[in-house]
């Protein structure tokens, strides 16, 4: 692609608001691990941009009813290869830095980045998409372990989660990997029942608020293989009181086995309908072993862009939950779990075949 010159920028609120989220809190966010912290995009001692790229608020969210960060990971990496003269590969990454990706919950005090969230997602009259992901015994011991210390632990945090949207818009997806573990058999006997309890209950606390649509988490088609498998969990786990479920969370299966996956789980939980992550499904999955495929797996692209308008009756949603350009781990030569990357991010841009 030739060198394209920087689009020109106009002041708003919502940069000044997207600014005050990067000082106050740094998101969390990773495939299923601990979400890493947010390292400056143009490398050490540079400052972040004043203002946002401009189409945070244009052509990109016109596509969905989705909030866009417009100080993300990928906006500032933008503003940074700019002034550095990298306008081909800054416009590339705009078609991560210019959509809708999940905030994930700190594991610490989720308040504070949230609330800073929720309050620039309801100004715009937008709908911000949050994920969960601090369970007990979370992702089973895996590297870097975290999650909640315990029952009482985790409470205190989904509400702090829970108050900090308050009654701004918002679309939770629930625990990424919680259900699908304790069906594999990762989760032990003694902590199974434990985890859909909590969770049960983390669907009745959020869903207090007026405005909060919850879908629990459900895996994907590479993991467990028969749907059936998921009712009865799901179910135990509130379903029956939450949204409809997600599928494909930090996952590479391409939209068409996902949705061909989603319909049978719907029919063996009454219709519920689901939401699907696309973020670096373009390619589908790395063949081989699954667990080494779906960390940091070269080749992947960015999949479907972010939207609410599907085509599909049960499909509630396309999101980029895993945030695109977000390290797996220190697989293959990344960065801790959580980290952004820069370089992966502008691979999976160039490679993305649907997202203009």
């Amino acid at each position: 692609m030739p060198s394209v010159a920087p689009r020109p920028r106009r002041p708003r609120p919502a940069a000044v608001l997207g600014l005050l989220l990067l000082l106050a809190a740094a998101p969390a966010c990773s495939t299923a691990p601990e979400p890493g912290p947010r390292s400056p995009a143009a490398g050490p001692g540079a400052a972040a941009p004043a203002a946002a790229p401009a189409a945070a608020e244009g052509a990109a969210e016109g596509e969905s009813s989705f909030w866009v960060d417009p100080n993300s990971e990928a906006a500032r990496q933008v503003a940074a290869w700019e002034a550095t003269g990298r306008y081909a590969d800054a416009q590339v990454l705009r078609r991560i830095a210019d959509r809708p990706v999940a905030l994930w919950g700190r594991p610490g005090d989720p308040g504070p980045g949230i609330r800073l969230a929720s309050a620039a997602a309801k100004a715009s009259g937008r709908t911000l998409v949050l994920a969960a992901h601090n369970i007990p015994h979370r992702d089973c011991g895996q590297l870097p372990v975290g999650g909640a210390a315990d029952a009482r632990a985790y409470r205190g945090w989904i509400g702090a989660f829970a108050d900090a949207i308050g009654d701004a818009r918002a679309l939770v997806v629930l625990e990424p990997h919680a259900v699908a573990h304790a069906v594999d058999g990762c989760v032990r006997a003694e902590h199974r029942a434990e985890r859909l309890r909590l969770l049960s209950e983390a669907v009745d606390r959020l869903k207090k608020n007026r405005h909060t649509k919850v879908y629990l988490d459900a895996g994907d088609p590479g993991w467990i293989r028969d749907p059936a498998d998921l009712a009865g969990p799901l179910r135990e786990a509130g379903l029956d009181r939450a949204d409809g479920f997600a599928l494909n969370v930090s996952g590479f299966q391409p939209d068409a086995a996902v949705r061909s996956y989603g319909a049978e789980l719907s029919r063996a939980v009454k219709g519920r309908h689901f939401v699907v992550d696309t973020g670096r499904n373009g390619e589908g999955p790395l063949p081989g072993d699954r667990e080494r495929a779906s960390c940091n797996p070269p080749g992947r692209a960015l999949g479907t862009p972010p939207t609410d308008r599907t085509g599909d009756p049960l499909v509630d949603a396309y999101l980029w939950v895993k945030r695109p350009g977000e390290s797996d781990g220190t697989c293959r030569g990344g960065p801790a779990a959580g980290t952004w990357w820069p370089e992966q991010a502008l691979g999976l841009a160039r490679r993305a075949r649907d997202v203009p």
